[in-house]
């Protein structure tokens, strides 16, 4: 139960408000139930906004152009007095599913909460996006004092009618002035925990070491196939081997035991090793024709997307 939420929620909202609406006329009250883009008295938190900011509000639905702020009035670089911070933060949903307007009757204000706002849309000249919204480094690591783009919510989509393009390095400078050192790349980290964090396979790397394995065991396979004809020739001289009788001269009858052992041994090699390498070397085709070339059904590269 504890993960189940009202579909309407008016608690802790403005109670003047609601008992003037609950004391008016049936068709008021209906006029007021948020049904079909009518209004509904819900409860929004009251923003503690500041003198550089412009708020646009519509029930709980932001937009606010100001300087760059995660938190308090304090916080962030328009806190600290810098400039080149502008920022534009636009967010649904302050104090997500638990809005607060009133409580005991007193006004609740609130500042801007990276952490339990519902949805958000930041967008900064100058800020430190992973700290402000406590960002694992990963392999891209902490930007600090940077021009950031953040999205968040309980779910993202991009979407795209035709094709998406993740870009690093465009520039050789960034937003700041300073010179783009290095490249870097692109992080997926689930669960906001970098310990395990693995590079990327490079698919037709990928694709052309499997390919010098699949080569390779062919090799070893017809290695072992010439051992064990080899083998065989072997096993079939020593169980016809005689020896010379000291009486006379006259061979000697090739022993029984080694002779039943050596057509036994002829039979397994026969059955066992070479048909075990006849299947061995279908299945490396197989594998290869399913996995390794282009139209096989379960080629390992993916048609569509690409990582450099």
């Amino acid at each position: 139960m504890g993960d189940l939420k009202k579909a309407v929620d008016l608690e802790n909202g403005n109670q003047k408000a609601a008992d003037k609406l609950a004391a008016s006329s049936e068709t008021t009250r209906l006029r007021n139930m948020g049904i079909g883009g009518d209004p509904i008295k819900e409860p929004v938190p009251n923003f503690i906004s500041c003198d550089t900011e412009k708020v646009y509000k519509m029930a709980n639905s932001w937009v606010v152009l100001g300087r760059d702020r995660h938190a308090s009035r304090l916080s962030g670089y328009g806190g600290k007095g810098y400039t080149q911070c502008a920022s534009i933060d636009m967010v649904v949903g302050r104090m997500a599913y638990q809005p607060t307007e009133f409580e005991d009757d007193e006004p609740v204000y609130v500042d801007p909460s990276f952490k339990t706002d519902a949805a958000r849309i930041y967008i900064s000249q100058k800020t430190d996006v992973d700290k402000n919204f406590a960002l694992a480094p990963g392999a891209v690591g902490t930007a600090d004092t940077k021009s950031a783009v953040a999205l968040k919510a309980d779910q993202i989509r991009v979407i795209a009618r035709e094709g998406i393009k993740l870009v690093t390095k465009t520039d050789l400078t960034n937003s700041q002035g300073a010179d783009v050192k290095g490249v870097s790349g692109v992080d997926i980290i689930a669960g906001n925990d970098d310990e395990n964090l693995q590079p990327m396979v490079l698919g037709n790397n990928l694709e052309m070491a499997l390919q010098r394995i699949v080569h390779h065991m062919d090799k070893l396979n017809g290695i072992v196939d010439s051992l064990c004809m080899i083998q065989m020739t072997f096993n079939s001289q020593l169980a016809s081997h005689f020896h010379f009788s000291p009486f006379y001269g006259m061979p000697t009858s090739p022993s029984p035991p080694v002779v039943a052992g050596g057509i036994k041994a002829a039979i397994d090699m026969l059955t066992q090793v070479k048909l075990g390498l006849m299947m061995h070397k279908t299945n490396l085709v197989m594998m290869e024709n399913t996995y390794l070339v282009v139209s096989g059904g379960k080629y390992i590269n993916s048609a569509y997307n690409n990582v450099n």
